[in-house]
């Protein structure tokens, strides 16, 4: 009997109660599904797998949810700036147009290799980038991506890489420098134009509108705090940044003048480089800013962008050899050019009087060298110093990028100037590189001057024959060390060695068994000079310094500890640094098929090996060649 009441009582429950069963992941929350698919353990290639494990999942790793989304900020790390935050997007379709473009941009990088191996590389050849289609902050993120991986290795990726970012960066400051240059006049702010200069020869350095206006308003507060010492209620402490004040009364105006002159050349030490006055660093705005030095326009540009921020209006003069900035003393609209003070911003901010501006450059000038000119002409004149310092330096590769930046810039502000656009199509045909742009600009000169039609036709004659010689390109010479001629090399591509009379630490690149250059390089060079003169092995190499030399095998000795080599052509050459040497792309290899399997099997031996001829008296000749030209292979 109660075996019977024990048994419906049970069943009884069981029609009450449900019986318990196993929880599924599938039942928690959403949110909290989320959290745990957010762990950084998971990548991308786990998201798929759950998400195709059930409907449930599905839905919780939908495109547009926090799934995605933290997958793709996870990756992809430096593109956050270009969302707003809590910004609905679809992450999904965002991560996967983003993984596209970094497997095609590497396929393109890797090509380029092969391409561009034999020529100076430009990078008017990576316009293919942009036919890409492409949205170009993830084309630049994939490039930085690669830029930062480990620093020995895909030295050839990084190389092109390289070249690639800088063209793209470039193209867009010139787009935002047409863009400045369709504004009303009184709208063109000198500063902002000084930094479109800044960028675009320097497209790889972090410069920014922003950074640089904080900087100025950082000495601007300087100037505040100084000021409000002097006066305390002086009409320039109460502006706000940002917003536009003329300060009329005259004594204020010195004040302020004063004020500035004592924070920036006695307080922050900035002065003219009279030193290293044609380093290139002193036009540029941020490194004016950094090194608080530069010259005569650099300095005028922070100086007149400071005294406008305090309600001075002073304005630049274009004096010759010597830029100038004017401040009047009379009532506003003057032109008489005694009514103005010119104050020399290089020389710590003396003011001086029209005759004293005279004293300065050695000679007089007519009236209008003391006119005030717009933004555009301040721009031609600074980028007219890039120019000119680019045409004074050493023909290496540095010097030629200034100057073709410099270039860029100049006839982007002035398309039509004759003489620039003819040393442009000289520049180009003199590296050989570009015909068709070449012949191009060659045809606008004869538009604009048909009196050029002699340095034209010259010109246009031979491009066309080069256009055709890259037609028929010839195939590169093998050289083989297992060759009869080539015995006496006893150093191979890749190895890093030592000048014995320079010092210098270098790495070889390439190698011929007797000296290659004309008679007339031997003879300035006295290379007779050397105990095994131009009868001897001589070497392509990469020095520390930057620079491309051509050195004597007697004058070179493998070096005892070797070290990386920071120059910038390396990537041209080599994929990877092997801790004691270089390892040569494949490029490189072609030309010199043996030379690895001799560095690799020997390079232990060779930095230890004592080198024939090492107790030989030397005599003191500078045996290195510096001409880049004259060393292309």
């Amino acid at each position: 009997m109660a075996t019977s009441v024990a048994g419906d009582a049970q069943q009884s429950l069981n029609g009450i109660i449900p019986e318990p069963r196993d929880k599924k992941l599938t039942d928690l929350p959403s949110e909290l599904l989320e959290h745990i698919l957010c762990f950084p353990v998971l990548q991308h290639r786990d998201i798929c797998n759950v998400s195709c494990c059930c409907k449930r999942l599905h839905d919780v790793c939908h495109g547009r949810g926090k799934v995605w989304g933290h997958q793709y900020k996870l990756r992809w790390p430096r593109l956050q700036r270009f969302y707003r935050q809590n910004e609905s997007c679809d992450w999904l379709r965002e991560y996967k147009t983003r993984h596209r473009v970094g497997i095609q941009i590497r396929r393109t990088v890797e090509s380029i290799s092969k391409r561009f191996f034999t020529e100076v590389v430009l990078g008017d050849s990576f316009a293919e980038i942009e036919s890409l289609g492409m949205p170009e902050h993830f084309c630049e993120d994939e490039l930085l991506f690669i830029l930062n991986s480990d620093k020995r290795k895909s030295l050839t990726l990084k190389y092109y890489a390289k070249k690639i970012l800088y063209f793209l960066r470039q193209q867009n400051i010139l787009r935002s420098l047409k863009t400045f240059l369709e504004r009303p006049v009184e709208q063109q702010l000198a500063v902002e134009g000084a930094v479109l200069v800044d960028q675009y020869c320097n497209p790889l350095a972090e410069v920014t509108l922003e950074s640089i206006s904080a900087q100025v308003d950082e000495i601007a507060e300087k100037v505040k705090k100084m000021l409000r010492i002097k006066n305390p209620s002086h009409p320039s402490l109460r502006v706000a940044q940002g917003d536009c004040l003329v300060v009329e009364d005259s004594d204020l105006q010195r004040q302020v003048v004063s004020a500035l002159n004592s924070v920036l050349y006695e307080q922050l030490q900035y002065k003219g480089n009279e030193f290293d006055y044609y380093n290139p660093l002193n036009s540029y705005i941020h490194q004016v800013l950094v090194r608080h030095t530069g010259i005569p326009i650099s300095l005028s540009v922070l100086y007149m962008t400071l005294s406008r921020k305090l309600g001075v209006q002073v304005e630049p003069v274009n004096f010759p050899n010597h830029f100038l900035l004017r401040w009047c003393q009379k009532p506003k609209g003057s032109e008489d050019i005694y009514d103005f003070v010119y104050i020399d911003a290089f020389g710590k901010g003396k003011q001086l009087t029209a005759k004293e501006c005279e004293y300065l450059i050695g000679h007089q000038v007519t009236a209008d060298y003391y006119s005030a000119i717009s933004t555009t002409e301040v721009l031609l004149r600074m980028v007219g110093n890039l120019l000119n310092i680019g045409k004074r330096g050493e023909g290496n590769e540095k010097s030629y990028q200034l100057l073709r930046d410099s270039l860029d810039l100049y006839l982007t502000i002035n398309p039509d100037n004759v003489q620039y656009l003819l040393l442009q199509a000289r520049l180009y045909f003199h590296l050989g590189i570009w015909p068709e742009k070449v012949l191009d600009i060659l045809q606008h000169i004869q538009a604009l001057d048909p009196s050029q039609h002699g340095a034209v036709g010259y010109l246009v004659q031979h491009t066309l024959e080069h256009i055709q010689h890259k037609k028929h390109p010839v195939s590169p010479e093998v050289k083989r060390r297992s060759a009869e001629e080539h015995l006496e090399v006893q150093y191979s591509v890749g190895l890093i060695m030592k000048h014995k009379r320079s010092g210098y630490n270098c790495v070889i690149y390439g190698w011929d068994p007797k000296c290659t250059m004309s008679q007339e390089w031997i003879t300035t060079m006295r290379v007779q000079q050397l105990s095994h003169g131009a009868n001897q092995p001589f070497y392509n190499v990469l020095v520390q310094d930057g620079t491309c030399r051509y050195a004597a095998q007697e004058n070179l000795e493998p070096h005892s500890a070797p070290l990386e080599i920071g120059h910038p052509e390396v990537g041209r050459y080599f994929s990877e640094f092997a801790d004691d040497h270089y390892l040569a792309n494949e490029e490189l290899q072609t030309r010199y098929p043996e030379d690895m399997r001799e560095t690799l099997g020997s390079v232990q031996e060779l930095y230890h090996r004592p080198t024939p001829g090492s107790g030989n008296q030397e005599p003191a000749a500078a045996t290195d060649q510096n001409n880049h030209q004259a060393m292309s292979m």
